[in-house]
């Protein structure tokens, strides 16, 4: 099973998708993937993260690739080793690129290599960055469940529901979408019911 939350800052979309995990754990193995350049899924888990995504697009910029490789082999190798590996999940941490620069190419990596290993796991769970960009980025597609993490405002449904239309425009092959409204002491006024709605979700 292939899950990816989303949703506005702040919501507890990290939180959420370390729930999840641990769940899954109970029937894994699981790949947890920290696609979120303010990285704190491996505090949630209880793994120590030395090396990321960001890091390895740091150090291919500013230094020469070792002789006889390919830059392509020696970026799967340079992943290989940022994988954190514990009993029964591994975890793969995007981190962020200390220098100027566009963040596509490590986006481009970690979908390259997510492809490659996604058939080692039964689950992968990944925890998106806040917003929108990882769809359009395309590093959100082919999941069988985008959850979209909400807390009870109008402001962060209505974020809600246009993560959930910019996924259907961009056909990202996802087979189902839900709701997780946070932080709630479960009533809702009548407008927040009207815009759980309208979510579509």
């Amino acid at each position: 099973m292939t899950i990816a939350v989303s949703g506005k800052g702040g919501t507890g979309k990290t939180t959420v998708a370390a729930l999840i995990i641990r769940e899954l754990m109970r029937d894994g193995p699981v790949l947890a993937v920290d696609a979120d350049p303010n990285s704190n899924l491996g505090e949630q888990l209880g793994m120590d993260v030395e090396e990321t995504v960001g890091d390895i697009r740091e150090e291919v910029i500013e230094r020469e690739i070792p002789p006889g490789m390919t830059k392509d082999r020696y970026m799967e190798l340079r992943l290989q080793e940022t994988l954190v590996e514990g009993e029964s999940v591994d975890l793969l941490t995007m981190g962020r690129p200390e220098g100027p620069g566009c963040y596509c190419y490590p986006n481009y990596l970690l979908r390259a290599f997510l492809d490659k290993l996604v058939g080692n796991y039964k689950h992968v769970v990944v925890d998106n960055e806040a917003g929108m960009e990882h769809l359009s980025r395309r590093t959100t597609r082919d999941l069988d469940w985008l959850l979209v993490v909400s807390d009870p405002s109008v402001a962060s449904l209505k974020a809600a529901l246009r993560i959930r239309e910019l996924s259907e425009k961009l056909k990202l092959g996802i087979r189902k979408k839900g709701l997780v409204l946070n932080r709630t002491d479960g009533g809702l006024s009548p407008l927040q019911e009207e815009w759980v709605e309208r979510t579509g979700l």
